[in-house]
């Protein structure tokens, strides 16, 4: 690698995205498009260096103008890389990648990102997103109160004993698990617990 490239790569370590470090994420996509490049019989090391490289724009797209991946593209074509590492680079975040590298670099990157605990989010997107899974659970019919825990990976329904039997209870868990899907981002899973509670009451005087 030329050694100013090899430079780049030494600032991403000062470079962050929803606080995950740049170059721990880059080495992180290098060892996983490694990984999936010996499942498929692809060029190992030529899939290594293709994750390595594919946020390199981040190292200065804070100095000049233009998205990373232009800024990234233009980086590694200046400093001798292969056009397979070029391209690879260049459609990091194309929705269709070109080259069989590409496609690894991208699935690479989404699996490093998304992983539990990679990615902070923002207290308004956190906050955002359990109002929307408790708007979801409360629009349902006989739902009486809800409450998101666990930050938001459980969600407690408590329904109206009147209004839903046990049967029906069952059937609203699916029916708001099948919505929350459809309508809120979120990594990893959503338990639906709900909760049908009868009370007798007698006073003896």
């Amino acid at each position: 690698m030329h050694p100013e490239l090899t430079k780049h790569v030494g600032r991403l370590k000062y470079r962050t995205s929803y606080s995950q470090n740049i170059l721990n994420h880059s080495i992180e996509v290098a060892f996983i498009c490694g990984i999936l490049a010996a499942e498929i019989g692809f060029d190992i090391k030529l899939a290594k260096r293709g994750g390595l490289l594919h946020d390199i724009g981040k190292s200065v797209d804070h100095e000049i103008e233009g998205s990373h991946v232009d800024i990234g593209e233009d980086l590694v074509r200046k400093f001798g890389e292969s056009e397979e590492i070029v391209k690879a680079v260049a459609s990091a975040h194309d929705p269709q990648p070109q080259s069989i590298l590409a496609i690894l670099c991208q699935a690479a990157d989404a699996i490093s990102a998304a992983r539990p605990g990679a990615r902070r989010e923002t207290y308004e997107a956190y906050v955002k997103r359990i109002e929307d899974i408790e708007n979801i659970a409360s629009s349902f019919r006989g739902v009486e109160k809800c409450y998101a825990i666990q930050a938001g990976r459980e969600v407690r329904v408590i329904v109206e004993s009147t209004k839903i039997n046990d049967e029906e209870g069952a059937l609203l868990s699916h029916e708001i698990a099948q919505k929350i899907e459809k309508e809120v981002a979120y990594p990893g899973q959503v338990k639906i617990t709900v909760i049908r509670e009868v009370r007798a009451t007698a006073i003896a005087s």
